[in-house]
C-alpha cells in the first residue's frame, strides 16, 4: 500500500478513554473502530510519516479511510501552469491590489492596468487582448454601468478566462468564472437577476443611474480582502483544473456577499438562450375590387 495522508479538512483526534474520532470536512466527528492496533503508529501513518509499513489491521482502517474519501490523491496544492499566469487586472484599486497580492503568492503573474472610469466608454477587444492574457479579472467598488463589460464578455469565445466582482450598497457580487463559450456571462447574469426580482424595474433603474446616496459606504480592506480571495481561488482552480469540492460548479454560480456580516451565499445562474427571430409576417392577399 502506497503511503497516503488524510485528505485536506479531514483530521483525526485521540479522545481520553474512547480511542480514535475523525473530524469530517463538514465538521461531524466518527468513530474510528481499530480493533486494538497501536493507535499511534495508526496516526503515524495517516500524517504520511510512518517509518514501517502498516499490518493488516493498520491497512484495514486505511482502506476504510480511504473508501469514506477521507484520504488524499495527490499533492494538496498543484503549480500555477506557466501558460496561465499571464492575469490582467482591470478595476478599483481597493479590489485589484489584495486580489493581486494573492495571485503573486499563488504562482501567478498579475498586471494591473487601468479600466474606463464609470460612464466612460469601454475599450475595444484589442485592448482587453493586449499582452496576451489568459484570463481578465475586472472588479469594480460600485455597480456596473450599462455596457461596460459588453466586450470582455466576448473574451472567453478567444480563449481567455473573464472574470468579474463588483457592489452594490452592502452587497458585492462574485460572478461565476467564464473560460469558453457557452459559459455564463455578465449579460447572462444581469438578465437572471431582473428574471428574478419581482422589482425589475428598479433594479435596472439602479443600474443605469442617477443614484442619490448618504454617508459613503465604500468597501473595508477585511470585506475587499474576502472578494479578492474568493476571485483568486476561482482562478486557482481555473488555471491548475482543481476538481470541485462541493456546492454548485464554479462556472455556474454567482456568489453574494454581505458586506455586513460577511456573508457569502451561492446561486445558481445558467446562460441565456439567444432569443429566437420573430417570423415574418405573411403577406397580405390583395383584394380584388
Amino acid at each position: 500500500m502506497s503511503r497516503r495522508q488524510l485528505a485536506p479538512g479531514v483530521e483525526v483526534v485521540a479522545v481520553p478513554g474512547r480511542g480514535l474520532a475523525v473530524r469530517t470536512p463538514e465538521g461531524e466527528f466518527l468513530g474510528v473502530g481499530t480493533r486494538g492496533t497501536d493507535e499511534s503508529a495508526l496516526l503515524s501513518l495517516l500524517s504520511g510519516t510512518a517509518g514501517t509499513p502498516p499490518d493488516e489491521e493498520q491497512r484495514r482502517v486505511i482502506r476504510a479511510f480511504e473508501d469514506a474519501g477521507y484520504l488524499a490523491d495527490g499533492p494538496p496544492s498543484p503549480e500555477w501552469p506557466a501558460a496561465r499566469r499571464n492575469i490582467r487586472l482591470l478595476g478599483d484599486p481597493v479590489l485589484t491590489e489584495p486580489l493581486a497580492a494573492h495571485l503573486t503568492a499563488l504562482g501567478a503573474r498579475p498586471r494591473t492596468a487601468s479600466a474606463p472610469a464609470p460612464g466612460a466608454s469601454p475599450g475595444g477587444l484589442g485592448d482587453l487582448l493586449r499582452e496576451d492574457p489568459a484570463a481578465v479579472v475586472w472588479c469594480l467598488d460600485g455597480p456596473v454601468p450599462d455596457g461596460l463589460w459588453d466586450t470582455a464578455d466576448r473574451l472567453p469565445a478567444h480563449g481567455v478566462a473573464w472574470l468579474r466582482c463588483h457592489r452594490e450598497g452592502r452587497q458585492a457580487y462574485v460572478e461565476p468564472p467564464a473560460a469558453a463559450p457557452g459559459d455564463v456571462t455578465s449579460a447572462h447574469v444581469r438578465a437572471r437577476r431582473l428574471a428574478a426580482t419581482p422589482a425589475h424595474r428598479e433594479l435596472a433603474a439602479y443600474w443605469s443611474g442617477p443614484r442619490t446616496s448618504g454617508a459613503p459606504g465604500r468597501l473595508t480592506p477585511h470585506a475587499a480582502g474576502l472578494l479578492a480571495a474568493l476571485l483568486a481561488d476561482d482562478l486557482l482552480r481555473w488555471a491548475t483544473g482543481a476538481p470541485e469540492e462541493t456546492g454548485l460548479p464554479a462556472r455556474r454560480r454567482l456568489r453574494r456577499v454581505d458586506l455586513r456580516t460577511l456573508t457569502v451565499t451561492e446561486h445558481p445562474v445558467l446562460p441565456v438562450p439567444a432569443v429566437a427571430p420573430m417570423p415574418k409576417a405573411a403577406p397580405t392577399p390583395a383584394k380584388n375590387g
